[in-house]
């Protein structure tokens, strides 16, 4: 898997690719992150890529003529299976789509700042919009991470113990049990006793039912999904 990603802000983005999980994935090059700045496709002196909004009103507008020659130009150089724009009023990221998405090839995303892009872009360029969650960031590079590391821990290989993915709260439409770790017992708190027992069918009957009491206490819309 290939994911570009177009900012105008790139250093926002060095951390979330350079450590962990997501480093260990572009060093077994299961994936490819790459990082553009939108600056350089600019044609101003000062590498400006944002204007007034026509109509008026507050805030600065990203300008279709960079992202167009930035998109335009990465795609000829491969194909895109989706080219995403990060919006607050996109499809609501979930683990479905995140599940989908790992199963393409090659992904673009741009990210959005100040009072967003020229619509012209999301009408002509963009196949896919995805939004974190009902509120509004700074910019788009904090969601784009969020949805890099959803995607590539997915992808084969990325983690040491690839069935770890599938028991992620929200895989089975249910949030995740609870865990427990050594001591067994620390100040009179102790471990579940069946979790000691070594009986793996009672275990995971236990796990199922505390992951379904936890989302019945804590996302019952979840199950009113079903």
């Amino acid at each position: 898997m290939r994911i570009d990603i177009i900012t105008c802000l790139p250093k926002l983005l060095e951390g979330p690719f350079s450590d962990s999980i997501l480093k260990r994935a572009q060093e077994k090059e299961l994936v490819e992150i790459h990082v553009h700045d939108l600056r350089t496709y600019s044609k101003h002196k000062q590498r400006s890529i944002d204007d007034y909004a026509y109509g008026g009103g507050a805030g600065m507008v990203l300008q279709i003529e960079p992202i167009a020659a930035a998109i335009d130009d990465l795609k000829s150089q491969r194909t895109y299976d989706e080219v995403i724009y990060m919006s607050p009023d996109g499809e609501q990221f979930t683990q479905t789509l995140a599940n989908q998405l790992a199963l393409k090839g090659n992904l673009l995303i741009l990210c959005g700042h100040y009072k967003g892009v020229d619509e012209r872009v999301r009408q002509h360029y963009i196949t896919k919009e995805i939004s974190i969650g009902d509120y509004v960031i700074s910019g788009g590079e904090l969601a784009a991470a969020v949805v890099t590391d959803a995607i590539i821990r997915l992808l084969p290989g990325v983690l040491s113990d690839e069935t770890s993915a599938l028991t992620d709260s929200y895989q089975d439409g249910l949030l995740a049990p609870p865990v427990y770790s050594r001591p067994a017992e620390f100040k009179g708190l102790k471990v579940p006793d069946v979790l000691l027992s070594g009986h793996a069918a009672n275990i995971e009957k236990w796990r199922f039912e505390q992951a379904v009491k936890r989302t019945e206490e804590r996302r019952p819309d979840l199950l009113k999904k079903e």
